[in-house]
């Protein structure tokens, strides 16, 4: 639904789109040669299932094909993905184009339907020629792709002669930028700091605060992700930056000792390999701030900030030690930043500047708040400053599970994958290794398997906590998915309960009958926020829910069905909450949609089967 919504608001500009990598690009792992084996039902449900939805909301400009294979065929290669799927069932009528390099053999991806290779090469062109004339690229298929390619630059403003402006008002982008990055974080941890008869929670921070500023990442920010996971900007505004900005007072002592530290660092390391795209920028060793400068900070200021970092992106996966587990320098920091600080009375607060989940659980006790503030962009430490000092009253919730620990994942022994036997070592850039990897662990990924087996995460899918307080009341159903064509109308009543104007996410699950599939215990459906509501005020949020949103796809009848009996349906504030449910029955099983296998895996997978309910 993001993912439409974003489509449609780019092109109603005039501007086109490519929405990717399609599909199954779940890792980065030798992802040129790697091999994922995956049910057709966990393909079409979890991998396929997005695209699906952007394809039929919002018919993107460009889709561009993953470099990986799925159940032994290149994405880039499979005429079943881009063509029976892609644009004989869902109806896409746009341009498909490759990943740079992607797919092997250029006239299979030509007849697989994808229409433009990128960025096209002398062997390429050679190969495309030869088969033409060999007759195994027929002049219909050619005309076919070309006249896509047309038809997208007929769309174009250039074409359409459209005047562009070379000067946007690059202030108010910033200032879009600015509330995008604050309304996307998420508070993960807000405790009572004081004594108990005057304790009171740790964020907001009252105007004019002094703040100690931790972490090297306090003052050498991450913006982006990397490779196409990164932005083009103008500047980056750090965390130490945004407070001083929005007159928080930031101990000097500590930022001057972690400027020279940056700056000694950043000096020792070789020139960036400009040659490699994807390269990540070196981890500088984190300070060791000494006992007098912390016990010195902690008689001034009124807060510690400790900002931990991680960047990651295209080209490379994340490991668990010293990413997802923190190093040993950064527990060393928390630990002793928080001592000094609570002896005192002072309260700390760590900001994650991280791009995917961390372990917490260890250490969060530790400290009193956690602000995930994701990788903001250019204006991260204006918005995390918003957030700190209660500008803005924090609404983003998880888009992810945190698990306690790593192997709590269901896939863990197998992510990213295998290299295959007697491969060769990888020589270059754009080389890579037959490797393999198998989804086993089918549909329960995230707060599927969480919830369905009992494993409770660290911060569950959709949990954020606010500055104020929430309370979901007056669950309404009305109607019946009778049949495909059927719905029911969902309303729930949503108040502000607390002392503070905020916004808050209705989410919906759905728990649906085991029938002639196993099922997860509950799977979100839809999801809204709020407008701004006020203390005391009240908004309704309306959800439409039909058959084709409570289906699943049984592969034995290549078709998405959702299967008779009844249904409950949940409005919380999290996939964990218990929240509000009422339920709704379907009296028969309802065909929603017929379609027919493509993508079968050459051997079946040992897919994990939910416990009995």
């Amino acid at each position: 639904l993001i993912a439409s919504a974003m489509v449609q608001g780019v092109q109603s500009a005039g501007v086109g789109t490519s929405v990717k990598h399609f599909a199954a690009n779940e890792q980065e792992f030798n992802r040129m040669r790697l091999n994922s084996a995956i049910s057709e039902r966990a393909l079409r449900e979890l991998y396929l299932r997005p695209f699906q939805t952007v394809v039929r909301r919002s018919q993107p400009w460009t889709i561009m094909s993953s470099y990986n294979l799925v159940n032994g065929t290149h994405t880039a290669e499979s005429r079943e993905l881009l063509t029976d799927l892609l644009r004989g069932e869902w109806g896409y009528g746009g341009l498909v184009m490759s990943d740079w390099f992607g797919g092997e053999d250029p006239v299979t991806m030509l007849n697989a339907g994808n229409d433009l290779l990128m960025p096209g090469t002398g062997g390429q062109d050679r190969a495309l020629r030869e088969a033409l004339a060999r007759g195994t690229l027929s002049r219909a298929a050619l005309d076919t792709s070309v006249t896509r390619l047309l038809q997208l630059v007929l769309k174009s403003n250039t074409f359409r002669a459209v005047r562009a402006s070379d000067h946007p008002d690059l202030r108010a982008h910033a200032a879009i930028a600015r509330q995008a990055a604050a309304q996307s974080m998420v508070l993960l941890r807000n405790e009572p700091v004081g004594a108990a008869d005057a304790a009171r929670p740790a964020l907001p921070l009252s105007a004019g605060s002094t703040v100690a500023a931790f972490g090297n990442t306090s003052y050498d920010p991450i913006a982006g992700g990397t490779g196409s996971g990164n932005v083009n900007r103008a500047y980056t505004i750090s965390v130490a930056q945004g407070l001083a900005s929005a007159k928080a007072r930031v101990d000097s002592a500590v930022s001057t000792a972690y400027a020279r530290h940056v700056a000694s660092e950043r000096a020792k390391l070789p020139p960036p390999d400009k040659s490699n795209f994807f390269s990540l920028p070196p981890v500088i060793p984190e300070l060791s701030p000494s006992e007098a400068l912390v016990t010195e900070a902690a008689t001034r200021a009124d807060v510690a900030v400790i900002t931990l970092g991680r960047i990651a992106g295209e080209g490379g996966d994340r490991k668990v030690a010293d990413d997802f587990d923190l190093r040993a320098s950064e527990r060393a920091l928390i630990e002793q930043v928080s001592t000094a600080f609570h002896a005192r009375g002072k309260r700390v607060v760590v900001v994650l500047n991280i791009g995917g989940p961390i372990e917490v659980a260890s250490w969060r006790g530790r400290v009193d708040a956690i602000l995930l503030a994701y990788q903001p962009g250019q204006e991260g430490g204006h918005a995390i400053a918003d957030v700190l000092l209660g500008r803005v009253n924090p609404s983003g919730k998880l888009a992810t599970s945190f698990p306690v620990a790593y192997n709590d994942i269901p896939y863990a022994s197998d992510f990213p994958g295998r290299v295959r036997a007697g491969e060769a070592p990888v020589t270059g850039m754009l080389d890579a290794q037959r490797s393999d990897n198998a989804y086993n662990e089918g549909v329960f990924v995230g707060y599927r398997y969480a919830s369905t087996f009992g494993k409770a995460p660290a911060y569950a899918f959709g949990f954020g906590l606010s500055y104020t307080t929430f309370r979901m009341h007056d669950l309404r159903l009305s109607g019946a998915p009778t049949g495909a064509a059927g719905a029911i109308t969902v309303k729930v009543a949503v108040t502000n309960s607390g002392r503070v104007a905020g916004r808050e996410v209705a989410q919906l699950y759905v728990t649906a009958p085991h029938g002639t599939l196993d099922k997860p215990e509950r799977e979100l459906r839809a999801f809204a926020k709020t407008g701004m509501l006020a203390p005391g005020a009240s908004g309704t949020v309306t959800f439409h829910l039909s058959a084709a949103d409570v289906a699943s796809f049984d592969a034995s009848a290549s078709a998405w069905v959702a299967d008779a009996g009844t249904y409950t349906v949940r409005v919380a504030s999290s996939s964990s909450a218990e929240g509000l449910h009422e339920t709704f029955t379907l009296d028969k099983r309802v065909v929603v949609e017929q379609s027919r296998h493509l993508l079968v895996p050459v051997a079946p997978l040992a897919e994990l089967k939910a416990p009995a309910r």
